[in-house]
């Protein structure tokens, strides 16, 4: 098929579509009236000579065709996006929308009431997070930026390791009462530890101790296993088990005596924490701020 340069056009009213869940939305990011946004998918479909979208009253998502198709030329508008920014001289705006893929730990426990200094710093860039089982095809899924725990996995996606968190085992006064304190991490094989899911593997993580070049692996076991780290540490908190919990964010539970750190001399352990976006010459200026932003906070607890 010949190049068409209706066809770019419909490309990037397909984009809008996708970005924006709907017609409307997309109506809205790229000034075009609903009609015309319909009418553009439909000239395109048409020129293509498959069906890109499926429409209903309350939603449009992709076709299997479609998917395929967007997953192709994506790259190339994100590349022109690129070449026009730079060639603008505005590849230091922060503009825009940013859809985030973000850790279910990191947003309620650590960035949740700081995310208003942000906001105030850009206020022509809107921000939308969500959090998928794990991370997948940002392409695909409309996300600019993943930011989540441990190594990366997709080759396919540029990754910048932002920080390493101290792994904390964390037991409450009124769980201490009722069992007693470990004294050694190999203990916690007789007491209820909280588990938490690995999303890649479907199993719980395992528990590691590390103090200087002693490692010690522990097997463990308890009554709840969780996807949602703050269900278990309110959890743990209330006496229900032991938790190891990432040491952001809960400074002050430790303060208050809520929580008690069981093992302050084995923190050997690191998890650390990964910024992904998919694989572009020049990340844009928003995936960059937010990723900054998030290294200075978490570089103050």
């Amino acid at each position: 098929m010949p190049f068409d340069g209706r066809i770019l056009s419909g490309v990037s009213v397909l984009a809008a579509v996708v970005d924006g869940g709907s017609f409307v939305k997309a109506s809205e990011l790229i000034g075009l009236t609903d009609s015309g946004v319909s009418r553009a998918i439909s000239r395109l479909e048409t020129r293509l000579g498959v069906r890109l979208l499926d429409r209903t009253t309350r939603s449009v998502t992709l076709t299997d065709e479609g998917r395929r198709f967007y997953e192709e030329v994506k790259p190339h508008l994100n590349a022109i996006e690129d070449a026009a920014t730079v060639a603008s001289g505005a590849s230091s705006a922060v503009r825009g929308r940013l859809r985030i893929d973000i850790d279910p730990f990191l947003l309620p426990l650590v960035l949740a009431g700081r995310l208003g200094v942000f906001c105030e710093r850009y206020p022509e860039l809107v921000i939308e997070f969500v959090t998928s089982e794990h991370v997948g095809d940002l392409v695909s899924e409309g996300i600019d930026l993943a930011i989540r725990f441990g190594q990366p996995r997709l080759s396919t996606l540029v990754s910048r390791k932002l920080i390493e968190a101290p792994i904390l085992t964390l037991a409450s006064p009124r769980y201490l009462e009722r069992y007693g304190k470990p004294k050694h991490p190999a203990d916690l094989a007789r007491h209820r530890c909280l588990q938490f899911l690995d999303p890649y593997t479907g199993r719980p993580f395992d528990w590691e101790f590390i103090r200087g070049k002693e490692t010690v692996v522990v097997p463990t076991s308890g009554p709840l296993t969780f996807a949602d780290p703050k269900s278990m540490l309110e959890e743990c908190v209330a006496g229900t088990g032991i938790a190891q919990i990432i040491g952001w964010g809960v400074k002050e539970l430790l303060a208050s005596g809520a929580l008690i750190d069981l093992f302050p001399r084995w923190h050997g352990e690191r998890f650390p924490l990964f910024a992904f976006h998919p694989s572009r010459k020049h990340p844009p200026a928003k995936v960059r701020a937010f990723t900054d932003f998030c290294v200075d906070i978490l570089g103050k607890l």
